[in-house]
């Protein structure tokens, strides 16, 4: 048994050093880069400038981008009364503003919540989550969403994306310069070791950098399950919509959520990508019945 507060406690750490780690590869694969190509501390500063202009750009259009890809429509009060009921209660017990309310026509029971902050935050729900779904489940998913915007966690994942994207990005760039530039010589006077080192860390930068990733993403989806559960105080409806949405995506010939993407995968309530997702160790979301099972513990 594990109460909500050890729970959420224990994976903000965890989220923390994943973070720090994920700095430590940014900066080691800079440094790589700065090493190979020359530039010293001018080259540094100018990738810097760059890196920071691509953050604000996605920081600033990321939650509309999200919400039109994801085929999202604005809902209407009057016709969908109980979601802005749940979303509006758990919103003045989260004590942050009332999100704005969307609708995804598609079948796939899911929900989740982009913006750039707690003042600009929206939360999408699929038509089906709305059709299995009974009050108190429904309170438990809009909870768990309601929970990642009070943690930050759509800001938390955006740096941790952009991160990865660099990442790759610099990786792509180092292996196009070492395969076209030739093995012979290099910006550093041809010297192998440096090569080699360049060519190695462009090939498993990438690698680390998704699973820190996607590791982070699991740990906030713990975290929004234990802070959403305290805040219904009723875990095990959070754990019933999760049941519910297993026995849903095991059918057989059941489509994922048809405007997920790999991208926006990991913003979802439950895995969106499940029926094409290979193993747990690159998943966006902890498996499922791992997270009905610390729900049915919580007190």
């Amino acid at each position: 048994m594990a109460s909500f507060f050890d729970e959420i406690s224990r994976n903000r750490i965890k989220s923390a050093l994943l973070m720090m780690l994920f700095g430590l590869l940014f900066f080691a694969i800079i440094y790589v880069v700065v090493w190979y190509f020359g530039g010293g501390i001018f080259g540094l500063a100018i990738g810097a400038i760059l890196i920071a202009l691509y953050a604000v750009l996605a920081y600033a259009g990321g939650s509309k981008l999200v919400l039109k890809i994801s085929g999202a429509q604005p809902a209407d009060r009057a016709k969908y009364p109980s979601l802005f009921s749940a979303v509006e209660g758990l919103a003045a017990a989260s004590q942050i503003p009332m999100p704005s309310v969307y609708i995804i026509s598609d079948p796939s029971p899911n929900a989740f919540a982009t913006g750039r902050n707690k003042k600009h935050a929206s939360i999408a729900v699929t038509s089906g989550l709305l059709s299995i779904m009974n009050t108190e489940e429904l309170q438990g998913v809009i909870a768990h969403e309601m929970s990642h915007i009070y943690n930050n966690d759509m800001q938390f994942m955006m740096i941790a994306i952009v991160f990865a994207g660099v990442i790759g990005l610099i990786a792509s760039i180092i292996r196009m310069s070492v395969f076209f530039g030739g093995f012979g010589e290099n910006r550093q006077g041809g010297n192998a070791i440096v090569l080699i080192i360049a060519l190695v860390m462009s090939v498993l930068a990438p690698l680390f950098a998704l699973l820190i990733r996607l590791a982070i993403s699991r740990r906030r989806e713990y975290m929004a399950d234990a802070n959403g559960g305290r805040i219904t105080r009723n875990p095990g409806s959070l754990a019933d919509a999760l049941q519910k949405i297993k026995n849903y995506t095991s059918k057989p010939n059941v489509a994922p959520v048809r405007k997920a993407n790999d991208v926006t995968a990991s913003m979802y309530f439950a895995n969106p990508l499940s029926s094409r997702s290979i193993s747990n160790l690159f998943s966006t979301h902890p498996p499922i019945d791992e997270r009905i099972k610390k729900l049915r513990q919580m007190y």
